[in-house]
């Protein structure tokens, strides 16, 4: 069912935020009419009662409705700990026209957080390009949903051409693994793009060191797939622009495709590889597929977790 809302709750919501419930209402309404349809998506009230527990908390208004019994939920209670990790460097700003990688992360890890509200799950943000731009602990906390999704607003708006930022990628994922000092599940929004030649090594070492730390993870590798992996580009000469060095190269598209190409697949199957081996998810995430091959992954975690 739609969200409703009355005129007067605007001035107390972000277009992000309306856009993410507006998402989750879609999304939970397609899992309904889908085989996934079991997957329970709203723990914000109520929890079965445990055989032993004590009746103090029952509530007896829904016994009364369905004969079966449920405790009430406090919002204090919280299932999950979740971080979201956003790469906000500048190749994250591919395509300069249309959807980005950039916006595409954002509006898919508000959605998330608005899954994770309706969980009464804990949630942190960070958001690292060539340092740590944003970290806040994981909370659960409407006050702290409204502070991120104000973060995430202002990384939507700040970028401007000019700006050149290269991606730490390692540090970042370090810093993060140092810094959750609570088992959680690590959702990481990254094209995997790092700016330094020969960090492949140094970036999986980086996911390992969240799982040696107990954490789960899940890697969404954000894609426009079309250019940046099958480099389906027009047959005629174009300039190149690496957009976190500013630095030019003007080819042919049909001169290095298969030669770029088959690198691309040899670093995703080395990714892939990797991800297997430390027991990370690993998401392909092309910016053109919608909303669902994000949300459905996580729901699938969340469920294996519980």
């Amino acid at each position: 069912m739609p969200v409703q809302l009355k005129p007067e709750d605007f001035k107390d919501i972000s277009l992000l935020e309306l856009l993410a419930k507006q998402v989750v209402e879609g999304f939970i309404t397609g899992l309904h009419k889908s085989p996934f349809h079991g997957f329970s998506v709203e723990f914000a009230e109520h929890r079965t009662y445990n055989s032993g527990e004590s009746t103090r908390h029952i509530d007896w208004k829904m016994y009364g409705k369905t004969e079966r019994l449920y405790t009430k939920r406090y919002e204090e209670e919280t299932n999950l700990r979740c971080q979201i990790v956003i790469d906000a460097s500048s190749s994250m700003y591919f395509p300069e026209h249309g959807l980005n990688k950039i916006t595409f992360s954002i509006q898919c890890a508000a959605a998330l957080i608005e899954l994770l509200r309706r969980q009464r799950d804990a949630v942190g943000l960070t958001i690292f390009s060539d340092g740590i731009d944003v970290h806040t602990p994981a909370k659960s906390t409407n006050m702290h949903k409204k502070l991120l999704y104000s973060e995430l607003e202002e990384l939507m708006i700040k970028y401007s051409p000019e700006d050149k930022s290269r991606t730490s990628t390692v540090e970042a994922l370090h810093h993060v693994a140092d810094n959750i000092h609570r088992r959680s599940l690590v959702i990481i929004f990254s094209d995997m793009f790092d700016s330094r030649v020969g960090k492949e090594k140094e970036i999986f070492s980086a996911l390992q060191h969240l799982r040696h730390n107990m954490h789960e993870v899940i890697l969404f590798h954000v894609t426009e797939k079309e250019t940046e992996e099958d480099f389906d580009f027009e047959n005629r000469p174009y300039r190149f622009i690496d957009m976190e060095s500013g630095e030019e190269v003007k080819i042919h598209p049909s001169e290095v495709r298969e030669t770029y190409v088959n690198s691309m697949n040899a670093y995703r199957k080395e990714l892939k590889l990797r991800c297997r081996q430390y027991r990370i998810d690993l998401v392909e995430a092309d910016i053109k597929e919608g909303f669902r091959q994000v949300l459905l992954p996580y729901m699938v975690k969340r469920v294996k977790m519980k």
